[in-house]
């Protein structure tokens, strides 16, 4: 019988002479029959990537966590670009930083209470919760080993949505959705991200790149950043201007508003009734697309590309030149797409990118890299203009935080493998706070509408169909 089978298999491969050409050929026929007419979509009046014809994005729910202003909308309708500005829980996100640069301190975790409490904490409200932080730095007994070192993964978004799931496992009471429950779930995890992505690269690298493993065991009385540079470095050194910078970033990414796609999918998926862990390890996944949180790559593999095809790139003309072939989708990825500037919401300016310019001066300045930083200041200013005589449109185009962020990356020799999980570590403190929003407030499953645009059909029985 078993040799029958053989036959038969050898049969059908012959006739297919590969496998893979059924799969080459049903995903072309599938690319048709999936395929809708952007036509049906203004007929049934779909707000296409929930999106409004004048490029807002469509109101789906109230928050108090976090405000991005971008522009105002006139009786027209119309968009009318504005300063940008950005307030988490209703204080200007400018007025923070500004207050841990004059004080010469760290301020994620002072961010990171008022995100998730709604209000800024006293001093020993900040100490007790930086001490709770602090015994969660260190992963749960046996988790390194087995979940991240025996399984190693080469994307390191990848592995961290793995690994949050599996905390669900470490979890006494995983599934209770009180605010008390996931209050505590939250510290929990935001206190074992930085030694998560750390220990996920260190086995990358260690396992796919031939490098040298490295494990540092966490402080729990260092910060977020301190924690971060101590655990991704061979030697476990950094300077204070470093750990303060990261500090700043990190700052900058903790919350960006309800509607953008990794936190709109922490209240999508909150609404079902989830656990924690299901959550978070979605929000991850959503941030991974190159669409959402890989702009900072984009932009370092951009900016890298640049300086192997210009000669010196401190020369503006050869640099406009190669800025014209990007644009002219000849360069770089051919996208046409010069990363790092233009905005979603931000019209005139993005308040983050304007934050960290000024502490990224200081870096460039600190590390001789003062005709990088410069190169970036250029883009900014020329890719504008660019656009406008190439494509015949003149528009806002301010530079975004990854524009900055990805310099910042680079100077502090921070490896693009983890700039996305960094964006993911910061950002957490934003998930969580919406997560007990949803909680809180929503109570109701989100059950949005599809129109079907395929016709009925009649059925056919197998030996009639062709």
């Amino acid at each position: 019988m078993l040799e029958r089978m053989k036959k038969k298999r050898e049969a059908r491969l012959s006739a297919s002479n590969d496998p893979s050409n059924f799969i080459h050929k049903m995903a072309r026929e599938l690319e048709e029959k999936d395929s809708i007419d952007s036509e049906l979509f203004i007929k049934h009046n779909v707000k296409r990537g929930l999106r409004n014809s004048n490029g807002t994005g469509v109101v789906v729910g109230l928050t108090r966590i976090g405000e991005v202003l971008g522009y105002s909308v006139n009786e027209n309708k119309e968009k009318v670009p504005m300063e940008g500005k950005l307030y988490y829980r209703g204080y200007s996100i400018e007025e923070l930083v500004q207050s841990c640069i004059e004080e010469g301190r760290f301020g994620f975790e002072e961010v990171t209470y008022l995100l998730i409490f709604g209000q800024l904490p006293t001093q020993k409200q900040l100490n007790d919760f930086n001490a709770l932080l602090g015994e969660k730095r260190e992963l749960p007994v046996g988790f390194a080993r087995d979940m991240i070192l025996t399984a190693p993964s080469r994307s390191i978004m990848n592995k961290l949505a793995r690994s949050v799931l599996a905390l669900y496992c470490y979890d006494d009471n995983p599934d209770d959705t009180s605010i008390e429950n996931v209050l505590r779930q939250s510290i929990d995890l935001i206190g074992y991200f930085p030694t998560l992505i750390a220990y996920a690269y260190q086995a990358k690298s260690s396992t796919f790149d031939n490098k040298s493993l490295h494990l540092h065991y966490p402080i729990p009385e260092l910060s977020t950043a301190e924690n971060i540079l101590r655990m991704i470095r061979p030697t476990g050194q950094y300077t204070d201007l470093e750990a303060k910078l990261l500090d700043i970033a990190m700052i900058l990414h903790a919350e960006h508003g309800g509607g953008n796609n990794s936190s709109f999918t922490t209240h999508l998926i909150s609404s079902s009734g989830t656990d924690t862990y299901a959550t978070i390890s979605a929000a991850v996944s959503s941030l991974k697309g190159p669409r959402h949180g890989g702009a900072n790559i984009a932009v370092i593999n951009m900016i890298n590309d640049l300086k192997r095809n210009v000669k010196d790139i401190t020369n503006h003309k050869q640099v406009e030149d190669y800025l014209v072939k990007i644009l002219k989708k000849q360069a770089n990825d051919k996208s046409g797409l010069v990363y790092g500037v233009g905005h979603a919401i931000y019209t005139l300016s993005d308040p983050r990118a304007k934050v960290l310019k000024g502490m990224a001066k200081q870096l460039a300045v600190s590390k001789d890299l003062v005709d990088d930083f410069m190169l970036c200041d250029f883009i900014e200013k020329k890719v504008p203009e660019l656009y406008a005589e190439i494509n015949g449109v003149e528009k806002p185009m301010p530079a975004n935080v990854d524009l900055y962020s990805g310099f910042v990356y680079s100077a502090l020799d921070i490896p693009t493998d983890i700039a996305t999980p960094l964006f993911a570590t910061a950002r957490l403190s934003g998930w969580c706070a919406h997560r007990l929003e949803e909680l809180i407030a929503g109570k109701k499953l989100m059950r949005p509408a599809y129109n079907c645009v395929q016709e009925h059909l009649t059925y056919k029985p197998i030996k009639d169909r062709k």
